[in-house]
């Protein structure tokens, strides 16, 4: 199968790309860095051209203003058109869980913006939402950092490791477009506040965490299980110990 990967140096999209591969398929990477621009357009259509399927592992670079909905709005009505064109068989795009929960945020309502315009292109289409990655734990945690301490919410999250969501991601490439969603979190949850006490003490970092349900997640005061998948999500298989025991390791 000939498959172009957007987005394909950033955290997913480089293990996905190099699973593709491992399988067998030929895979086209696309991203900022090796000359393939979404927002303008640039080397799109080479990008894509004779492939199959688009899998659209983009992020926008700043998540507390407007500049994520430009990013979102303007990068995939150019990845779409640029599909339609090319005549592809599978647009598959990721998401993040909770997306319809949390649109008061800027970045939120951006990336639902985005699956709305996947859904309205009358494309095959597949959407993948994810929890957040162990990868990303300590930006998570950031959100509450005040000084020597960290102010956050008790909010239930089952975060995911990386390479777990580009396994179940290279599954859904070479699948059937499903023309809907699916969801995927880790095998554990905790809350915010806990997740923090776990991966500070992992890291030997003494600062306290504070719970403090006001604490707010990309603008947004979180409900208890806003940031949970469904009940029909893949649930991974990688523990939090198993990863930071890994991570320590590297």
């Amino acid at each position: 199968m000939k498959i172009t990967v957007v987005g394909a140096s950033g955290l997913i999209g480089t293990r996905l790309s190099d699973s593709l591969r491992r399988s067998g398929h030929e895979v086209t990477a696309a991203s900022l860095s090796l000359g393939v621009d979404t927002v303008t357009g640039k080397g799109l259509d080479a990008a894509i051209a004779g492939n199959d399927v688009i899998v659209d592992a983009t992020n926008a670079a700043s998540f507390g203003d407007s500049t994520a909905l430009d990013f979102f709005k303007a990068s995939t009505k150019n990845l779409l058109a640029a599909a339609a064109d090319a005549g592809v068989g599978h647009y598959l795009a990721l998401s993040v869980v909770g997306t319809p929960r949390l649109v008061e945020s800027d970045y939120f309502h951006a990336k639902m913006v985005q699956e709305n315009l996947i859904r309205a292109s009358n494309r095959p289409y597949t959407i993948l939402r994810s929890t957040q990655f162990y990868e990303f734990i300590s930006g998570l945690i950031d959100i509450g950092a005040q000084g020597d301490v960290f102010r956050l919410p008790p909010a239930l999250i089952r975060p995911v490791a990386a390479a777990d969501v580009a396994a179940f991601l290279a599954e859904l490439t070479v699948a059937t477009p499903l023309g809907g969603i699916v969801e995927i979190g880790g095998p554990e949850q905790f809350g915010i506040d806990e997740l923090a006490r776990i991966y500070l003490a992992a890291n030997e970092d003494e600062r306290q965490v504070i719970t403090d349900p006001s604490t707010s997640y990309f603008g947004v005061e979180l409900t208890d299980d806003a940031l949970l998948p469904d009940a029909a999500a893949r649930l991974a298989a990688e523990t939090l110990s198993a990863w930071l025991y890994q991570s320590m390791a590297d």
